[in-house]
């Protein structure tokens, strides 16, 4: 059985030294027991204690000046002071000082065991804080913004740079390029990185609610206000407040929202006294803000408040290079997430995603992995598993690649036309009710056709033709339902 948990006691009086490891261990305590201040220091050098247990009165180094030394050196132990009865002063200095609490002697033993449990209930609530806030480093660190484009290392160094200072930021770019990712790395590489990062989406919260979220309430404040409420501005203090989608805060509220940014105070909800906080704001927004400004949906004074130091995130089709990357990591992550062992991407499929503008940028391309690796059959990401949107883009051959030659195609200004295939090049003008998709699926239908007729019905053989994968061909025939007559041996064989 593992022990309730690991206790150091210091007294100098050795029948209070005994009694409390025989009862602390009847308990179910690890109980470590020393005489004097310096030899408590020493324990706590070499082992790990939960809770401190120490007299206040001891010769040549008392327990307050040993809950100073204990304090300087881990500021998370919890220490609990004995005093004898009727010292009060000292119990105060004693709390002042970091203690988390205190017991007069002569004490009870029941009264001992209650602070004890409240002291290492609070022991355990700050270690999962640790572990937590560890997590989140590590799932927001640096490291976690992937690529090797000139666009990402100068990511990084603005990163380094920014993150020194105090000043707010504003970070813009599409959606899905990362933003909250480098607004983590931005307080993670700062001196706020153990205080908390708040982070709120300010379109996702209803407008009644946002201000109450944003700045808290007094218990009557509003119908339903049954309680006080701490905002996000008084639960980020000393931290990082994010403010994502920052275009979408309503008008009404930007006015509050710039009083607490100028002066760093502001009131709650129903509250009449002014609260103080110091908090740093990182905003972001996929809005042309300067335009919402123009156009009076955002206030010009709360955006040059907010946009001290901008920066942009390139859009993923700005650093296509970093694409491999990106893919290979995303699978990586879902593989093991998924349990799907070891995946790969072929050649044919990364050329797809390299090729294709990512509208969705950064979470698309995750979302494509995802779905990539859930589909798949085989430990390798073929072209097939990725989504049509993605292949058809390929499908359509840039102008100049327009040299196959078709049965009675001829020209007719300057435009190829395939006669016999229905195709008849770019119109002039769009005509109504016109399916850029379907006309897509039928140029590649005709590319196909023609692709079997010329290898005589062998798929194999059509395939090399296309420059596409055996599977792939067979993957596009099946989802067009076209129906092939010849028998292909090579599918036969496999």
């Amino acid at each position: 059985m593992s022990p309730r948990g690991k206790l150091l006691v210091v007294d100098d009086e050795a029948s209070i030294r005994e009694f409390l490891e025989i009862m602390l261990k009847r308990e179910g305590y690890d109980v470590r027991t020393v005489d004097n201040a310096r030899s408590g220091l020493e324990e706590l050098k070499t082992r790990s204690f939960d809770v401190v247990l120490t007299d206040i009165n001891m010769p040549d180094f008392d327990g307050l000046e040993l809950l100073s030394e204990i304090k300087s050196q881990n500021p998370d132990m919890i220490v609990v002071i004995m005093t004898a009865y009727g010292s009060a002063e000292s119990a105060v200095r004693a709390m002042k000082n970091g203690a988390s609490d205190y017991i007069s002697k002569p004490f009870q033993i029941e009264e001992l065991l209650v602070v004890l449990e409240k002291c290492l209930a609070t022991a355990t609530i700050e270690h999962e804080n640790r572990r937590l806030r560890s997590k989140l480093k590590e799932e927001y660190s640096f490291e976690k913004i992937i690529g090797n484009s000139e666009q990402v290392q100068n990511l990084f160094g603005m990163i380094r740079r920014v993150s020194k200072t105090t000043a707010n930021i504003l970070i813009t770019g599409e959606s899905g390029t990362g933003k909250e990712l480098v607004a983590n790395a931005i307080h993670n590489c700062s001196d706020r990185k153990e205080r908390p990062f708040v982070s709120v989406n300010c379109g996702a919260i209803p407008e009644n609610l946002l201000e109450s979220e944003m700045f808290g309430h007094r218990k009557g404040g509003f119908t339903g206000a049954v309680a006080d409420k701490k905002g996000l501005f008084q639960v980020a203090n000393q931290g990082t407040l994010f403010l994502d989608e920052v275009g979408e805060m309503p008008l009404q509220l930007q006015v509050k929202f710039l009083r607490a940014i100028q002066a760093k105070t502001f009131r709650m909800v129903g509250g009449t006294e002014d609260i103080s906080v110091d908090v740093r704001i990182v905003a972001a927004t996929n809005r042309d803000l300067e335009l919402a400004v123009q156009e009076k949906e955002f206030r010009e004074d709360l955006y040059y408040r907010l946009n001290v130091i901008h920066m942009r995130m390139p859009a993923l089709r700005e650093r296509a290079e970093d694409i491999p990357i990106l893919a290979n990591h995303f699978v990586q992550k879902f593989s093991a997430a998924l349990d799907a062992g070891n995946i790969s991407i072929t050649n044919e499929a990364m050329e797809f995603l390299q090729k294709y503008p990512f509208p969705g940028n950064v979470r698309e391309l995750e979302n494509t992995i995802e779905r990539a690796i859930a589909l798949s059959s085989g430990n390798v990401i073929l072209p097939e598993s990725l989504p049509q949107k993605v292949r058809e883009l390929q499908a359509m051959p840039e102008p100049e690649a327009q040299k196959l030659e078709f049965p009675g195609q001829r020209q007719r200004g300057g435009a190829t036309v395939t006669a016999d295939l229905g195709f008849s090049g770019v119109p002039a003008r769009i005509p109504e009710h016109f399916s850029l998709e379907r006309r897509m699926e039928e140029y590649e239908k005709k590319y196909i056709l023609c692709a079997l007729e010329q290898a005589n019905g062998v798929k194999s053989r059509a395939a090399k033709l296309l420059g596409i994968s055996f599977r792939s061909l067979r993957y596009r025939i099946a989802k067009f339902e076209m129906e092939i007559e010849v028998e292909d041996p090579f599918e036969q064989a496999s």
